[in-house]
């Protein structure tokens, strides 16, 4: 793609690395056959080449994003099929999150979107403050179907119920059952500990159950990725500092970690970007970069250290529909060891139709795009229930909880079923 900035835009980095991005672009528009949003709404600004185009526009003009700007890089998933498919391996992922830094700069949203966005941010990272307002959202959940909009889609998403602090989230340090093989640090999360604490548990019981001393460390968090896609990047930056000096402090107190283990795949792709997020600050790039190079999926961790079949419990095992969530296959790159693990532990794994494609979720999108978000998430549903399976795997949260009303199957995460085919308690919903 050709670009026309002036020498004294480039001499700005921000726009110099926008400018490699765009030049890398050849128009080839394979990447429209693959964005939910454009297969949805076949409008050529609702593809990743029209949002680069607006991109473009919008950083050699010099111009404040105008509406038309903000609703079509708004209806971005990030879901980053269009990377996966692009044959000249464009960096949207960072060009769009730049747009998105850009309009929360310089553009004055309408004050009920402003509300929404000011609430998200107080609210999801934080634990405490999340499972309260989910205590009102459980107490309204009734109306969700009269209320309107965004607020009813929140109400929607509330769980039926409102689960209290796990003690496996408290920073701690869990043994191995038997011969040390790792020293890794779990991440714990934010939302993921308060809608479904399972999901740490069993990563815990699975890690220890194959030789790995597990880290809770003490002043963990959110990871940032859910303020970074909104655009506030010195808050996301202050949350991934946050984790990275934890682990830090965790590894001078004892030791070694080989990897932090991330079982969201949502917050592991931000985990791993850490480097690029630092990359222009002097006394954290280094230290992004080296935690971004140990941060490993629950699922890479478990194929390096292999199912101990001798572990593997008797009994019929469901069949699984395993979901791949955009995070864990764009993001990640990751598409064959949760398959591959799933199949050692002896279940029997299939694939729905379409599984490029975003099931709707992406984080806070389906609270800040509702219309959008419904429609690709009964597309997804109706490609799960099409498999036959018995439950419904993934590894992200969100994905989870945007699908668990829809698919007509149990939905769980896939470390609880490589926990329960190894020994531990049969997941919830499948007893």
């Amino acid at each position: 793609m050709q670009t026309t900035f002036t020498l004294a835009q480039l001499a700005d980095p921000h726009i110099q690395q926008a400018n490699d991005i765009l030049r890398k672009c050849v128009h080839c528009g394979f990447c429209t056959a693959t964005c939910p949003t454009f297969v949805l709404l076949g409008d050529e600004l609702d593809s990743p080449r029209g949002r680069i185009y607006l991109i473009k526009g919008l950083l050699e003009e010099g111009v404040k994003p105008t509406p038309q700007h903000v609703t079509h890089i708004d209806r971005c998933l990030s879901c980053l099929s269009c990377m996966t498919t692009c044959p000249a391996s464009v960096d949207y992922m960072h060009l769009v999150d730049d747009a998105r830094a850009k309009i929360e700069r310089e553009y004055r949203r309408p004050l009920m979107d402003r509300a929404l966005r000011r609430l998200l941010t107080l609210v999801l990272p934080y634990p405490g403050r999340f499972r309260l307002m989910l205590v009102g959202a459980w107490l309204a959940r009734p109306f969700a179907r009269v209320v309107p909009g965004r607020l009813g889609a929140m109400l929607g998403l509330a769980p039926g119920r409102v689960h209290g602090p796990a003690d496996v989230d408290r920073p701690q340090v869990f043994p191995p059952q038997g011969p040390l093989r790792r020293r890794v640090a779990l991440m714990t999360g934010c939302a993921q500990q308060v809608l479904n604490p399972a999901i740490n548990e069993a990563t815990v019981r699975l890690l220890t159950r194959h030789g790995c001393e597990v880290v809770v460390a003490e002043g963990q968090g959110c990871c940032g990725a859910l303020v970074h896609h909104m655009g506030k990047e010195d808050l996301s930056h202050a949350q991934a500092k946050a984790n990275i000096e934890a682990w830090e402090r965790a590894e001078a107190a004892l030791g070694t970690i080989d990897a932090i283990v991330v079982n969201a795949s949502g917050c592991g792709t931000t985990v791993k970007d850490y480097g690029w997020m630092f990359r222009r600050d002097a006394d954290m790039a280094g230290r992004a970069k080296a935690i971004a190079g140990k941060t490993r999926d629950v699922t890479e961790v478990m194929m390096d250290l292999g199912i101990d079949t001798g572990a593997l419990t008797a009994g019929d095992r469901p069949v699984v529909a395993y979901h791949s969530a955009c995070s864990m296959q764009h993001g990640q790159k990751l598409t064959a060891p949760p398959k591959a693990l799933l199949a050692q532990a002896g279940y029997e794994v299939r694939e729905p139709a379409e599984g490029h494609l975003c099931c709707g979720s992406a984080g806070t999108y389906n609270m800040m795009q509702p219309e959008i978000s419904a429609r690709l998430k009964e597309r997804k549903a109706a490609n799960v229930k099409r498999t036959g399976a018995q439950v419904m795997a993934a590894g992200n949260i969100g994905c989870m909880v945007q699908l668990q009303d829809a698919v007509g199957m149990p939905v769980v995460h896939t470390v609880e079923l490589l926990d329960w085919a190894t020994g531990g308690p049969k997941p919830a919903g499948l007893e």
